[in-house]
């Protein structure tokens, strides 16, 4: 895996993790993808619950027995790779608990150790762990609620700038959107998201 090449127009994975049974992120989705399109911007959505992708075992083989790829062979090895390609992901997601759904966490998961090295670096006074590759893509965390929640909007807006922060995203950004809201209104909200996104 290799850094994306950002003299190229805009590359974007959406990672769409809603669950088997669940009809949740269609409309969002559906407003994200044409918006990128309008922007001349590359994207592939991978619908998760669709792949094989074990959750991370928390050996950190990717760091000590083959750096920069999971020991577990499945789909959540070509998740990494594809990350590692993009210049931007979008991590969309129904809210659970204040936190991503279950199928999203195990994409994060499985692509966020491998793209950190076993060293440790201070970030506004926290430890994290050190970039293996540079530049790093982009992060944008849209979650869909069924109402307004300001307890789990708080949480979830604070966990997409956490991820951030650990993975040395140069830009991130979240929002929170309803599954009872006015197709229109999620429109402008992913505009103001993706503004200036590509400079």
């Amino acid at each position: 895996m290799r850094p994306a090449n950002r003299e190229k127009s805009m590359k974007v994975l959406i990672l769409h993790g809603e669950r088997k049974g669940e009809s949740v992120l269609s409309s969002a989705h559906e407003i994200i993808v044409n918006a990128l399109s309008l922007n001349g911007w590359q994207a592939e959505t991978i619908i998760l619950r669709e792949k094989k992708i074990a959750r991370c075992t928390g050996c950190f083989g990717c760091w000590t027995k083959t750096p920069g790829v999971c020991v577990i062979d499945d789909f959540g090895r070509e998740v990494a790779g594809k990350a590692i390609q993009s210049d931007l992901i979008i991590c969309l997601t129904p809210i659970t608990f204040g936190g991503y759904s279950s199928e999203l966490k195990k994409a994060v998961d499985r692509f966020s150790c491998p793209m950190l090295l076993p060293f440790f670096t201070t970030i506004d006074g926290e430890v994290h762990h050190k970039a293996r590759y540079k530049p790093l893509p982009a992060l944008i965390g849209v979650g869909v609620l069924p109402c307004p929640e300001e307890q789990t909007e708080r949480i979830f807006t604070e966990l997409v700038e956490k991820n951030a922060i650990n993975l040395h995203c140069p830009v991130s950004r979240s929002a929170v959107y309803y599954s009872s809201q006015n197709p229109e209104q999620i429109r402008e909200g992913v505009r103001s998201l993706l503004w200036n996104m590509g400079k």
